[in-house]
């Protein structure tokens, strides 16, 4: 009973410091909760991908739910979003099921560093933002939906920091507005992915339960306070912490 608790409680705070650092940033948190994962609890790199989708299901509802209230989030974008992410979200965990461990740790460092660089550069180096017409505007949903749902299944993330850019950049839509509508879109391919790690045996139950109410709790909390942080404060913590710990992982 002591260990269950012991486990229970290390997976409270690392769902508590993925939901928050997901919620400020408009992602399932995941990739903040693997590395804790793997190094804090020792997972296996596939059962921290496995498990952190099961708690990226909550992030991703609570942290959705919050930005809908402050009326950060476009119903109809996101249920296109998630429709595509839910045919690929399985075979990316099929994918990441193939991949031997040292591969997939070096896949995911790459990862956390591609994405930390691109948000840092959304508002310089990617600043020329275009409105996108009626027929683009659809494509840019399908293909960032299907691309996105392959690597949440893969990486073990809900996918938000793939898609935010192009919502953003190709689609014109305001900062937390792209966050809001991300979180909602996830929701579905998470599930997907989770469900899919669950049967290949990539899911620790052990802190499964500390970690979905952890993450239920941070994304609240990061989702609320997102709202009276200016962004680039937001991208600029976010991209540090991402490419510090995707460095590590890359070392190792």
């Amino acid at each position: 009973m002591t260990r269950f608790v012991r486990d229970q409680s290390k997976g409270l705070l690392i769902g508590l410091s993925g939901g928050f650092f997901g919620g400020l940033a408009g992602l399932g948190g995941g990739i903040i909760m693997i590395p804790l994962m793997t190094w804090a609890m020792r997972l296996t790199q596939h059962q921290a991908h496995g498990t952190s989708l099961v708690a990226i299901i909550f992030t991703s509802l609570i942290g959705a739910i919050t930005y809908f209230i402050h009326g950060s989030a476009d119903w109809a974008a996101a249920v296109i979003l998630a429709g595509c992410a839910m045919i690929t979200a399985r075979f990316g965990a099929l994918y990441a099921h193939s991949l031997p461990e040292k591969q997939l740790k070096k896949a995911f460092g790459c990862f956390l560093i591609a994405i930390s660089l691109l948000l840092i550069s959304k508002g310089t180096v990617l600043k020329l933002s275009f409105q996108a017409g009626p027929v683009l505007h659809y494509a840019i949903l399908i293909v960032t939906g299907m691309f996105t749902g392959f690597l949440a299944g893969m990486m073990g993330v809900g996918g938000g920091g793939v898609m935010v850019p192009p919502l953003v950049i190709f689609i014109g839509m305001p900062q937390h507005l792209a966050q809001g509508t991300s979180l909602l879109a996830m929701l579905p391919g998470s599930a997907v992915g989770a469900h899919t790690h669950y049967k290949l045996g990539n899911v620790a139950k052990a802190i499964a339960l500390g970690l979905m109410v952890g993450g239920a709790v941070g994304a609240y909390l990061g989702a609320s306070l997102a709202h009276h942080i200016p962004e680039l404060y937001l991208r600029i913590l976010f991209s540090f912490v991402g490419v510090w710990m995707g460095t590590k992982y890359l070392r190792s």
